[in-house]
């Protein structure tokens, strides 16, 4: 008996442990709900199911220990296919995407009119949003840890409004010191 109490005990800490170690995804939808209770920017992975540079988004970046954290603290996570069939209301107008062809679900496939509305035309791009649902901008191209943690500071704390050029932000990037280890 006291050892099948001692595996549960030692089962349920390794589940708490292994969701801690994950971005809390919402959908879309979803994340402008939370907003309304918690304002908080949110970070938008815009992904298709082909995409290598995607694969490797979620299996080094956002499974890295650091980045989860921060976002989950500090941002409304969305993961979007930017060729899926999801349907989306972004600012009392929705989104489809009616070229899509089930038989591609895997390949090349119509891009959704959400991410057209946001000239999204790569993957990965995340696209992040300020608390009035506002685009702030789409970063595209796969990220590692410490090249996310940039984006994810200069977004959070509103840094970026203070840049009105290249060389303001040419600065930031020279001065900006990582904390975010690169191993997951």
């Amino acid at each position: 008996m006291m050892k099948k109490i001692i595996i549960s005990v030692f089962v349920l800490l390794l589940a708490i442990n292994v969701s801690a170690q994950e971005i809390n995804w919402v959908t879309f939808e979803e994340a402008v709900a939370l907003q309304k209770k918690n304002p908080k920017k949110i970070m938008m992975d815009v992904y298709t199911n082909w995409c290598g540079p995607c694969k490797m988004l979620d299996r080094n970046t956002f499974k890295n220990k650091d980045v989860v954290a921060y976002v989950n603290k500090n941002f409304y996570a969305v993961k979007f296919n930017g060729e899926g069939n999801d349907e989306v209301t972004y600012k009392e107008n929705t989104f489809k995407n009616p070229g899509y062809d089930p038989t591609k679900l895997n390949r090349r496939n119509s891009a959704h009119e959400f991410v057209r509305f946001f000239q999204i035309r790569a993957y990965p791009t995340i696209a992040f949003f300020d608390e009035e649902l506002k685009l702030i901008a789409p970063i595209t191209g796969y990220q590692r840890p410490q090249q996310l943690e940039l984006y994810l500071k200069l977004f959070k704390d509103d840094t970026y409004k203070e840049m009105t050029s290249q060389e303001q932000f040419n600065d930031y990037y020279k001065a900006f010191k990582p904390t975010f280890s690169e191993g997951k």
